[in-house]
Protein backbone atom coordinates (compact mmCIF):
# COMPACT_ATOMS: atom_id res chain seq x y z
CA UNK A 1 0.00 0.00 0.00
CA UNK A 2 2.67 2.26 -1.14
CA UNK A 3 5.03 1.73 2.30
CA UNK A 4 7.20 -1.11 0.52
CA UNK A 5 10.59 0.55 0.30
CA UNK A 6 9.56 2.16 3.84
CA UNK A 7 12.23 0.29 6.60
CA UNK A 8 10.24 -2.06 8.88
CA UNK A 9 13.43 -3.33 10.83
CA UNK A 10 16.29 -2.45 12.01
CA UNK A 11 18.88 -4.17 13.26
CA UNK A 12 22.25 -2.78 14.86
CA UNK A 13 24.31 -5.28 17.21
CA UNK A 14 27.21 -3.76 19.19
CA UNK A 15 28.05 -7.07 19.94
CA UNK A 16 28.76 -7.95 16.24
CA UNK A 17 29.18 -4.72 14.94
CA UNK A 18 26.35 -5.26 12.14
CA UNK A 19 23.86 -3.31 10.86
CA UNK A 20 21.10 -3.67 8.61
CA UNK A 21 17.78 -2.95 7.69
CA UNK A 22 14.58 -4.48 6.11
CA UNK A 23 12.34 -2.78 4.21
CA UNK A 24 8.38 -3.94 4.39
CA UNK A 25 8.64 -5.58 1.01
CA UNK A 26 12.21 -7.36 2.16
CA UNK A 27 10.53 -8.05 5.04
CA UNK A 28 7.60 -9.84 3.14
CA UNK A 29 9.99 -11.55 1.03
CA UNK A 30 11.66 -13.48 3.85
CA UNK A 31 8.58 -14.12 6.08
CA UNK A 32 7.05 -15.71 3.22
CA UNK A 33 9.81 -17.90 2.40
CA UNK A 34 10.39 -19.30 5.93
CA UNK A 35 6.72 -19.59 5.91
CA UNK A 36 7.16 -22.11 2.82
CA UNK A 37 10.29 -23.34 4.65
CA UNK A 38 7.85 -24.88 7.64
CA UNK A 39 5.30 -25.48 5.52
CA UNK A 40 7.62 -27.86 3.48
CA UNK A 41 8.42 -29.15 7.11
CA UNK A 42 4.80 -30.01 7.81
CA UNK A 43 4.23 -27.42 10.01
CA UNK A 44 0.28 -26.37 9.56
CA UNK A 45 -2.10 -24.44 11.40
CA UNK A 46 -2.70 -24.79 15.28
CA UNK A 47 0.84 -26.72 15.06
CA UNK A 48 3.24 -25.17 17.59
CA UNK A 49 7.04 -24.21 16.88
CA UNK A 50 9.41 -23.46 19.83
CA UNK A 51 11.96 -20.37 19.00
CA UNK A 52 14.73 -20.49 20.79
CA UNK A 53 16.94 -18.02 18.87
CA UNK A 54 19.33 -14.76 20.32
CA UNK A 55 18.31 -11.25 19.32
CA UNK A 56 18.80 -11.21 15.40
CA UNK A 57 16.17 -10.54 12.68
CA UNK A 58 15.67 -14.39 12.22
CA UNK A 59 13.74 -14.28 15.17
CA UNK A 60 11.28 -11.33 14.22
CA UNK A 61 11.17 -13.25 10.65
CA UNK A 62 10.38 -16.64 12.74
CA UNK A 63 7.46 -15.67 14.88
CA UNK A 64 5.73 -13.22 11.58
CA UNK A 65 6.59 -16.50 9.39
CA UNK A 66 4.32 -18.49 11.91
CA UNK A 67 1.51 -16.05 12.26
CA UNK A 68 1.16 -16.06 8.77
CA UNK A 69 0.31 -19.82 8.67
CA UNK A 70 -1.47 -19.96 11.41
CA UNK A 71 0.94 -21.69 13.34
CA UNK A 72 1.10 -21.05 17.16
CA UNK A 73 4.78 -20.01 18.09
CA UNK A 74 6.43 -20.16 21.99
CA UNK A 75 9.81 -17.60 21.94
CA UNK A 76 11.79 -19.02 24.63
CA UNK A 77 14.65 -16.83 25.99
CA UNK A 78 18.06 -17.93 24.17
CA UNK A 79 19.88 -17.30 28.33
CA UNK A 80 17.76 -20.29 29.21
CA UNK A 81 19.54 -23.47 29.87
CA UNK A 82 19.05 -26.87 28.66
CA UNK A 83 16.47 -28.18 31.12
CA UNK A 84 13.94 -24.87 31.18
CA UNK A 85 14.07 -25.49 27.24
CA UNK A 86 13.11 -29.27 28.01
CA UNK A 87 9.89 -28.40 30.36
CA UNK A 88 8.58 -25.85 27.65
CA UNK A 89 9.11 -28.14 24.80
CA UNK A 90 7.44 -30.93 26.90
CA UNK A 91 4.57 -28.16 27.62
CA UNK A 92 4.37 -27.46 24.01
CA UNK A 93 4.55 -29.97 22.25
CA UNK A 94 5.98 -28.65 19.06
CA UNK A 95 6.30 -29.48 15.77
CA UNK A 96 9.25 -27.77 15.09
CA UNK A 97 12.21 -25.76 16.65
CA UNK A 98 14.04 -23.08 15.06
CA UNK A 99 17.45 -22.14 16.50
CA UNK A 100 20.91 -20.77 15.85
CA UNK A 101 24.31 -22.12 16.13
CA UNK A 102 25.09 -19.66 18.63
CA UNK A 103 24.46 -16.37 20.66
CA UNK A 104 27.13 -14.12 21.43
CA UNK A 105 27.80 -11.78 24.19
CA UNK A 106 30.40 -9.30 24.77
CA UNK A 107 33.64 -11.35 25.61
CA UNK A 108 32.14 -14.73 24.83
CA UNK A 109 30.08 -17.28 22.56
CA UNK A 110 27.46 -19.47 23.14
CA UNK A 111 26.94 -22.77 21.03
CA UNK A 112 23.28 -22.92 21.41
CA UNK A 113 22.79 -25.99 19.72
CA UNK A 114 23.70 -28.74 22.42
CA UNK A 115 21.68 -26.80 24.49
CA UNK A 116 19.04 -27.42 22.06
CA UNK A 117 19.89 -31.45 21.92
CA UNK A 118 20.60 -31.66 25.84
CA UNK A 119 17.12 -30.34 26.16
CA UNK A 120 15.45 -32.16 23.55
CA UNK A 121 17.09 -35.72 24.99
CA UNK A 122 15.31 -34.64 28.25
CA UNK A 123 11.76 -33.54 26.85
CA UNK A 124 9.87 -36.57 26.44
CA UNK A 125 8.35 -34.89 23.26
CA UNK A 126 10.61 -34.51 20.24
CA UNK A 127 10.06 -32.18 17.68
CA UNK A 128 9.89 -33.61 14.60
CA UNK A 129 12.10 -30.70 12.70
CA UNK A 130 14.70 -28.76 14.29
CA UNK A 131 15.75 -25.52 12.33
CA UNK A 132 19.13 -24.14 12.43
CA UNK A 133 20.39 -20.90 11.63
CA UNK A 134 23.93 -21.29 10.96
CA UNK A 135 26.14 -17.81 12.60
CA UNK A 136 29.62 -17.41 11.14
CA UNK A 137 30.88 -17.51 15.05
CA UNK A 138 30.05 -20.97 15.33
CA UNK A 139 29.12 -24.07 13.28
CA UNK A 140 26.20 -26.28 14.58
CA UNK A 141 26.62 -29.79 14.53
CA UNK A 142 23.54 -31.30 12.65
CA UNK A 143 21.94 -34.45 13.69
CA UNK A 144 20.65 -36.21 10.14
CA UNK A 145 16.93 -36.68 9.22
CA UNK A 146 16.03 -33.88 12.45
CA UNK A 147 18.29 -31.44 11.98
CA UNK A 148 17.99 -28.52 8.81
CA UNK A 149 19.80 -25.84 7.41
CA UNK A 150 17.73 -22.27 7.58
CA UNK A 151 18.97 -21.08 4.55
CA UNK A 152 18.82 -23.79 2.68
CA UNK A 153 15.77 -24.43 3.80
CA UNK A 154 14.12 -20.75 2.97
CA UNK A 155 15.91 -20.83 -0.26
CA UNK A 156 14.12 -23.77 -1.68
CA UNK A 157 10.90 -22.66 -0.36
CA UNK A 158 8.13 -21.70 -2.06
CA UNK A 159 6.63 -18.17 -0.78
CA UNK A 160 3.09 -19.18 0.25
CA UNK A 161 0.41 -16.40 1.18
CA UNK A 162 -1.14 -15.84 4.64
CA UNK A 163 -3.64 -18.63 6.43
CA UNK A 164 -7.18 -16.97 7.36
CA UNK A 165 -7.79 -17.80 11.34
CA UNK A 166 -10.40 -16.94 13.35
CA UNK A 167 -9.65 -13.95 15.81
CA UNK A 168 -10.01 -16.43 18.90
CA UNK A 169 -7.21 -18.87 17.25
CA UNK A 170 -4.05 -18.94 19.27
CA UNK A 171 -1.16 -16.46 17.95
CA UNK A 172 1.67 -17.37 20.67
CA UNK A 173 2.15 -19.11 23.63
CA UNK A 174 4.51 -16.97 26.40
CA UNK A 175 5.40 -18.95 29.52
CA UNK A 176 5.77 -17.43 32.97
CA UNK A 177 9.17 -17.91 34.46
CA UNK A 178 8.62 -20.27 36.83
CA UNK A 179 9.74 -18.85 40.04
CA UNK A 180 7.22 -20.12 42.33
CA UNK A 181 6.50 -23.08 40.59
CA UNK A 182 6.57 -25.23 36.83
CA UNK A 183 6.24 -22.35 34.07
CA UNK A 184 2.60 -21.87 33.15
CA UNK A 185 2.06 -21.28 29.33
CA UNK A 186 -0.13 -17.95 28.80
CA UNK A 187 -1.98 -18.16 25.42
CA UNK A 188 -2.79 -15.00 23.40
CA UNK A 189 -5.02 -14.75 20.71
CA UNK A 190 -4.77 -13.34 17.12
CA UNK A 191 -7.58 -10.78 17.58
CA UNK A 192 -6.82 -9.72 20.69
CA UNK A 193 -2.61 -9.16 19.53
CA UNK A 194 -4.06 -7.46 16.44
CA UNK A 195 -5.72 -4.97 18.31
CA UNK A 196 -2.94 -4.32 20.61
CA UNK A 197 -0.72 -3.30 17.66
CA UNK A 198 -3.23 -1.05 16.03
CA UNK A 199 -3.11 0.92 19.37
Amino acid sequence: AGRGDQVALYYDSPVTNTQRHYTYSQLKEEVAAFAGALKAQGVNVGDRVVIYLPMIPQAAIAMLACARIGAIHSVVFGGFASHELAVRIEDAEPKALITASCGIEINRVIEYKPLVDRAIEQSSHKPDTCIVFQREQAKAAMQEGRDKDWNELASNASAVDPVPVKATDPLYILYTSGTTGKPKGVVRDNGGHAVALRY
